[in-house]
């Protein structure tokens, strides 16, 4: 089983705090903490964000992240995409070098968080070394957890765009668009080189499933996540995420489970993973 969704580092992003106190510790307290979620859920391969702007020597924000790779059997890191730097050669050759290594799993645009479309200029060679090395660029979509970003720059539908003019680059809807389920299932309809992941459509800690005032609310997402998934007609292109720590891996696993047809299970939360990271 694969989780293509989660974070390991804080990820340092306008308005954005640590997501959750274990990621203030050090790597070797995190590597524990997810190893004991990955071993309860079933999961032997995971994908974790890296950091926003993390410096010079670090291009894509991997360092902390692969600190926590050593210690965790199966992780690999998401590079981050910095708007601000898509213009500057010698961060560009710092990206392309980090691609050439073959230590990253994707590329992550944190649309909203960062002021920026999809199809801004600045994102363009981002997308085109991507294609190149053959690794995804994952985009935030939908709802954020800052009130500093712009939720217009994070509405799924600004990824139709750059997945038509960039046909030999696979693009990942994170979050499927939540709580713009059905544009988000438009543009996987749409598009053959466009996913979407599944991670974070619930926070909170295990108790939150049975909570009973949440009730209305996790039907509706419930709802909207069945309709996206008829809609799009394309089981191949959706995988499963927690986007841990801010929920755990095993409830949410069995939140999915329950939400999505038993038939494409295998498909879910492993095959279409695989196929999509290379793993």
């Amino acid at each position: 089983m694969v989780d293509a969704h989660l974070h390991v580092v804080p990820p340092k992003l306008p308005g954005v705090g640590p997501l959750a106190p274990v990621l203030e510790q050090p790597p070797e307290v995190v590597a524990q903490r997810l190893r004991d979620e990955l071993r309860s859920a079933g999961v032997t391969h995971c994908l974790a964000m890296g950091q926003w702007d993390a410096g010079g020597d670090d291009p894509l924000g991997i360092h902390t992240t692969l600190a926590v790779a050593e210690r965790v059997p199966g992780l690999r890191p998401i590079g981050v995409c910095c708007p601000k730097r898509g213009d500057d050669p010698d961060h560009l050759r710092g990206v392309e070098a980090e691609l050439a290594r073959g230590r990253v799993a994707a590329l992550k645009c944190y649309l909203g968080y960062l002021h920026t479309e999809p199809v801004h200029p600045s994102y363009r060679r981002y997308y085109e070394l991507a294609g190149h090395y053959k690794v995804p660029v994952v985009f935030h979509t939908g709802d954020t957890y800052s009130a500093l970003a712009k939720l217009k720059f994070a509405h799924p539908l600004g990824v139709d765009e750059v997945a038509v003019d960039h046909p030999n680059t696979k693009f990942v809807l994170a979050h499927c668009g939540n709580p713009w389920f059905a544009d988000a299932a438009a543009v996987v309809y749409k598009n053959l080189n466009v996913w979407a992941d599944l991670s974070g459509l619930v926070v909170g800690d295990a108790d939150v499933f049975a909570d009973p005032d949440r009730k209305d609310q996790l039907s509706d997402t419930a709802a909207g996540l069945r309709r996206a998934f008829r809609y799009a007609e394309r089981p191949t292109r959706f995988v499963f995420g927690s986007d841990w720590p801010l929920v755990p891996v095993l409830p949410y696993k069995r939140f999915i489970a329950g939400v999505l047809p038993a038939a494409h299970h295998d498909l879910i939360f492993t095959q279409n993973a695989r196929a999509l990271f290379r793993l």
